[in-house]
């Protein structure tokens, strides 16, 4: 699915989203890094919990949005997926505190990548989803050249 040259994906509806998040859960290994991004309501939340809930193997696993907290850590079967809402720091300089260092070893979900600046890891899989309609979604996929066949 994904390579150097970004891959285009329509999702038709909050199932669509949710089926691609688990299909890149099933991918997900510590030492990756997933960047979601898109303006508010692009679905970049959506695919968080669906991402968390596949990783975790529990579809009733709760996942409240890290907006205020800034992380959630959670133990999965993929190891543990550190979860960043970067939408309220200023850039990279608050990331010190909430382990981000730590959180590289593992696998690291992150929606807002744009706060990270120079600390945005380069081998990371980015996903921009924009609106496509009312229920629907576009996602640009890339990164991860041969891992999403």
């Amino acid at each position: 699915m994904s390579s150097l040259v970004p891959v285009t994906v329509l999702l038709q509806d909050q199932a669509a989203t949710e089926a691609l998040a688990a299909r890149i859960a099933v991918a997900a290994k510590p030492g990756d890094c997933i960047l979601l991004e898109g303006p508010l309501g692009a679905g970049k939340t959506t695919f968080a919990r669906a991402f968390l809930r596949a990783a975790a193997a529990d579809p009733d696993l709760e996942v409240p949005s890290p907006t205020f907290t800034l992380v959630q850590i959670y133990d999965t079967a993929r190891g543990q997926v550190f979860h960043y809402d970067l939408w309220r720091i200023d850039g990279p300089d608050a990331l010190a505190e909430l382990d981000w260092e730590t959180a590289l070893n593992q696998i690291v979900l992150v929606e807002w990548p744009d706060r990270l600046g120079d600390l945005r890891p380069h081998d990371s899989l980015t996903i921009s989803f924009a609106l496509a309609g009312e229920d629907s979604r576009q996602a640009v996929i890339a990164g991860w050249p041969g891992r999403l066949a």
